[in-house]
């Protein structure tokens, strides 16, 4: 079952991250990559039109993940399983630390 997630900067979208069978592969919006202020989620990522996909969650994203007890805790309460880092990231990453934001994506507006 493939899951996709919007990835957003201060509100905008900027790119689609999506999973399938334990790869993730993170694209840039055609929108994003032309908008004269884009700007990378993560230095890790440099703009690109290229989708970059990886063995579980790029390191980035896997490191927006809450940690230790902290992670215990909330798969506990969301009952997410500490083996769904992807689902763990969409439940708890829509108010990260910093700019980025990952949400629930409809599949309707995946549109590079």
């Amino acid at each position: 079952m493939k899951r996709i997630a919007r990835v957003n900067i201060s509100g905008q979208l900027v790119g689609f991250l999506e999973e399938e069978s334990g790869r993730t592969s993170f694209a840039y919006t055609n929108n994003w990559l032309s908008h004269p202020d884009a700007q990378p989620v993560s230095l890790t990522l440099p703009l690109r039109i290229e989708p970059y996909t990886y063995d579980g969650l790029h390191p980035f994203f896997e490191n927006l993940l809450p940690e230790g007890w902290l992670f215990d805790i909330a798969s506990k309460k969301l009952k997410i399983s500490k083996d769904d880092p992807f689902g763990m990231l969409v439940a708890t990453c829509a108010d990260c630390v910093g700019a980025v934001e990952i949400v629930p994506a409809n599949t309707a507006e995946v549109v590079p």
